[in-house]
């Protein structure tokens, strides 16, 4: 069975910076995509960050780039989202997400999830 528990996540001031694990357990991140979703109230679910394992490429959504980093341990099978200057508008519930191929941010192709981290920003 396939787990992805995510960690991190809590409140922060704008400007701050928080970093979010997620620690996967029935498969492993050394053979799987692994992204960040995330989901504000009232909005859509959107894609932030992804790690592609078969190049290492990495993918960020326009309004993360230069302030967010995704990497991982594959020594402790964890895949991170460093969130630096982070904004009011960054504050949702953040989802790590697994799959074997990469497919943007297409959220419904995923076929692993989380249960999901809030990440709280206060201006």
């Amino acid at each position: 069975e396939v787990q992805l528990v995510e960690s991190g996540g809590g409140l922060v001031q704008a400007g701050g910076s928080l970093r979010l694990s997620c620690a996967a357990s029935g498969l492993r991140f050394d053979d799987f995509t692994a992204c960040w979703f995330r989901q504000a109230p009232g909005k859509e679910r959107e894609g932030v960050s992804c790690l592609e394992h078969s190049d290492n490429s990495t993918y960020y959504k326009d309004s993360v780039k230069g302030r967010f980093t995704i990497s991982s341990d594959p020594a402790k099978n964890t895949v991170y989202l460093q969130m630096n200057s982070l904004k009011p508008e960054d504050a949702a519930a953040y989802f790590c997400v697994a799959d074997r191929r990469w497919y943007g941010w297409h959220h419904n192709m995923y076929d692993y999830w989380g249960q999901g981290t809030q990440v709280t920003v206060s201006s």
